[in-house]
């Protein structure tokens, strides 16, 4: 083998993961309710946005369910979005999260679940069962109002 041929062997990405938390321990929000997560999500979320497309969002939740951050999944177009579980689960990993709400909007302001709303919770709870963390909740907002797959016990078993 020649030189070259051996040098691109050891040419390889180096992942680094870092995880900086600004918010001390007693500043973060406890997440007791659904109204709670609805709250922090409608801060959060782009007011001329909210009616125009569907995006998808996630809290990330530590043991004492308070909330470590809000971070942004996807946005898609009038009447869905993609929801990578790689990403979602990638994001919860980076933070330490051990739990998270899942949240998308849907710009008809009808908070009906859809079939494949309730598919992909089912598919995530899933998931996160494997990793050990805790799928909470799913949330469908609008600027008005939210349904809780919790409260509604539409979460699977």
């Amino acid at each position: 083998m020649d030189q070259l041929s051996l040098q691109s062997l050891f040419k390889v990405n180096e992942i680094e993961i870092i995880y900086r938390n600004t918010v001390p321990y007693q500043d973060r929000i406890q997440i007791r309710s659904s109204s709670t997560a609805y709250e922090i999500l409608l801060a959060t979320w782009a007011e001329n946005r909210i009616e125009l497309v569907e995006q998808f969002k996630i809290l990330l939740l530590d043991q004492k369910n308070n909330c470590l951050g809000v971070s942004d999944i996807g946005t898609g177009g009038m009447s869905s979005c993609l929801a990578d579980p790689k990403v979602i689960f990638a994001t919860a990993l980076k933070a330490r999260a051990t739990g998270i709400i899942l949240a998308h909007n849907h710009p008809s302001g009808n908070l009906t679940p859809s079939e494949q709303d309730k598919t992909l919770t089912r598919k995530l709870q899933d998931g996160g069962k494997l990793l050990d963390i805790a799928v909470l909740d799913h949330l469908i907002v609008t600027p008005h109002n939210y349904r809780s797959f919790a409260d509604d016990g539409l979460m699977p078993g």
